[in-house]
């Protein structure tokens, strides 16, 4: 069946957790859809589990076996999204608004067969379009799809951003709204700095680094998905009318800020190994077993020796896998003939993040002289385009965001 024309505006609204974390608030959720209805546009809602669902799901996968069967995890997992999408069919249907849930295999929202961690690869969309044209809103579980074996998948932690941002861009959706519990995206944590401003509007790329970084405003491959699709998303707040930020291509921002934010992730810990035999093939035998781990590798530092004979090796890997990556280095120690190895798991990423930094000298300068001041050590340094990472001890956290905060002049009036 061919799909109708699109001839409204067509949003598709995605609610995380804590916006539908109970039944009075999954009824505020359908108001505020019932508005976007009676506005005369076409709506499909995304919907999470439930606030700690998810975590009891996968805590009793666990419990039950450490080494569970992934297919059977996403069995279990899925069903938080289940519970909620219908929920909140049934608080719109009550409202008066035409809607009907849909789970991921109905859709049918097509994946690879990588359980727990799934890539969406074609969302058929026919269906519901033509159940726009009657007036009916789509309910859809998040997080979830059907794989190529015609079983049960999820996309990972975070998925249902995901979900949204895939599907508006199959729908070919006006905008893509992702509704949370913070009203946009602030230049910095509003926790640690009060002067936090918020911005109205961000570029892809810089909130692809803000993600990656640590921000958790929206999860990175919802993100990359968008920018690759040209998606315009606006973040706001379940909880607020309020404008929120919106997440754009970079020629839609008129006047670029030299930097937009300043982001911090503490999960990183830090490897170095001291005096590494400098030939050809050594950071081969180093990071091919950490990659073949699934360990993911994110700064490096190399500092050869005044002899040239020898060089110490500086990575940093997520706190999460930091046991592992020291398991698997003691076990390239033949190999790779390291005199010794530095762990240290006290360390945070601070970043200065901005496309204005493309055009302008001097950027590194003032966030390296703003943690000298400040008595803050750099440990491990990374550039790329539009940002730069330093790695500092985890105590200096909150006075290293402040500073680079103020230094760049990013603090409210």
């Amino acid at each position: 069946m061919k799909a109708p024309a699109k001839t409204k505006t067509r949003v598709v609204m995605k609610f995380g957790g804590t916006s539908v974390a109970n039944i009075e608030r999954i009824r505020a959720v359908a108001q505020r859809v019932k508005r976007e209805v009676d506005a005369g546009n076409e709506v499909a809602v995304v919907v999470s589990a439930m606030s700690g669902t998810t975590n009891q799901l996968v805590a009793w996968c666990g419990e039950l076996s450490p080494l569970y069967d992934a297919r059977e995890y996403d069995v279990v997992v899925a069903s938080g999204e289940q519970v909620t999408c219908g929920l909140l069919a049934i608080a719109l249907q009550t409202i008066g608004v035409n809607a009907r849930s849909w789970l991921g295999w109905q859709i049918p929202v097509e994946s690879d067969d990588a359980h727990g961690k799934a890539r969406i690869t074609r969302i058929r969309t026919e269906d519901m379009i033509a159940r726009f044209a009657q007036g009916q809103v789509a309910v859809v579980a998040g997080f979830q799809g059907v794989g190529q074996d015609n079983r049960v998948t999820t996309l990972g932690r975070g998925g249902s951003d995901t979900s949204a941002v895939a599907l508006a861009a199959a729908l070919k959706a006006d905008r893509c709204d992702i509704f949370t519990d913070v009203d946009g995206v602030y230049t910095t944590d509003p926790r640690i700095v009060a002067k936090a401003r918020k911005l109205d509007k961000i570029s892809y790329e810089e909130m692809l680094e803000m993600a990656s970084v640590g921000a958790k405003v929206l999860q990175i491959r919802s993100v990359e998905m968008a920018m690759k699709h040209g998606v315009r998303l606006q973040v706001l707040s379940s909880f607020e009318d309020k404008p929120g930020t919106l997440v754009v291509d970079e020629d839609e921002i008129m006047e670029q800020e030299l930097v937009s934010g300043i982001a911090y992730s503490r999960d990183e810990a830090k490897i170095t190994l001291l005096k590494v035999a400098d030939r050809p093939g050594v950071a081969a035998s180093i990071f091919g077993p950490l990659a073949d781990a699934n360990i993911n590798v994110d700064m490096i530092v190399q500092n050869v020796s005044e002899s040239g004979d020898t060089t110490d090796m500086t990575f940093t890997v997520s706190k999460a896998d930091f046991e592992r990556a020291k398991q698997v280095i003691e076990g390239q120690r033949n190999q790779v003939q390291f005199a010794g190895m530095i762990a240290d798991s006290n360390v945070v990423k601070v970043s200065v993040i901005g496309v204005g930094m493309r055009s302008h000298a001097g950027i590194a300068q003032r966030m390296f002289k703003a943690l000298a001041e400040k008595g803050i050590n750099i440990q491990v340094i990374s550039t790329s385009e539009i940002k730069i990472s330093v790695l500092v001890a985890e105590e200096y956290t909150e006075l290293a965001v402040r500073a680079l905060h103020t230094a760049y002049g990013l603090d409210a009036a």
